[in-house]
């Protein structure tokens, strides 16, 4: 198994290929009751968040999915993320900032080409970069802070695939 790398990037992604059939795996994850991890399964598809009383505003969770190969092995495809309901959050305000310059910027130009004054339109452009560049800090921010629970969510994982491997 590969170590993760210390350098988390936004929503790291890793490939583990696996000496034990998906179903193998799949009952190996439902089976583990470790606190402080909750574990659910959708189809080929697990997901371990921790429980409430250890969960912050930047808690990460990781979804694995789990498929057959052609050799009877398995391969897990894993996703570190934040909760969906933060990610979607977010990519909405980065798309509203982008949506407001953009239209900020036609307004500008449209102003320039009518010799009509454009200043407050740059000034609400260059404020909506720097809101841009602040949500990006406090999008780093939390990445440093849920860097240790990512490191626990994937100790964890290991040593539910190491146990499964020890009783198959």
């Amino acid at each position: 198994m590969k170590a993760l790398p210390n350098d988390i990037v936004l929503r790291p992604r890793f490939q583990l290929e696996l000496a034990q059939t998906k179903e193998t795996l799949l009952s190996a994850f439902e089976k583990s009751e470790e606190k402080p991890f909750i574990i659910k399964r959708l189809d080929d598809h697990v997901f371990i968040k921790f429980n409430t009383k250890h969960i912050h505003f930047w808690s990460p969770q990781l979804h694995l999915e789990i498929n057959d190969t052609e050799d009877g092995n398995s391969k897990l495809y894993g996703l570190f993320g934040p909760n969906p309901t933060l990610w979607t959050f977010f990519m909405f305000l980065h798309f509203g900032v982008a949506t407001v310059f953009i239209i900020l910027g036609i307004w500008a130009y449209s102003s320039a080409s009518l010799n009509r004054p454009y200043v407050l339109q740059l000034s609400l452009m260059v404020l909506m970069v720097i809101i841009w560049l602040a949500l990006y800090a406090f999008g780093r921010v939390g990445k440093h802070k849920g860097k240790p629970q990512m490191h626990e969510l994937y100790i964890f994982m290991q040593r539910v695939l190491n146990d499964s491997m020890n009783l198959s």
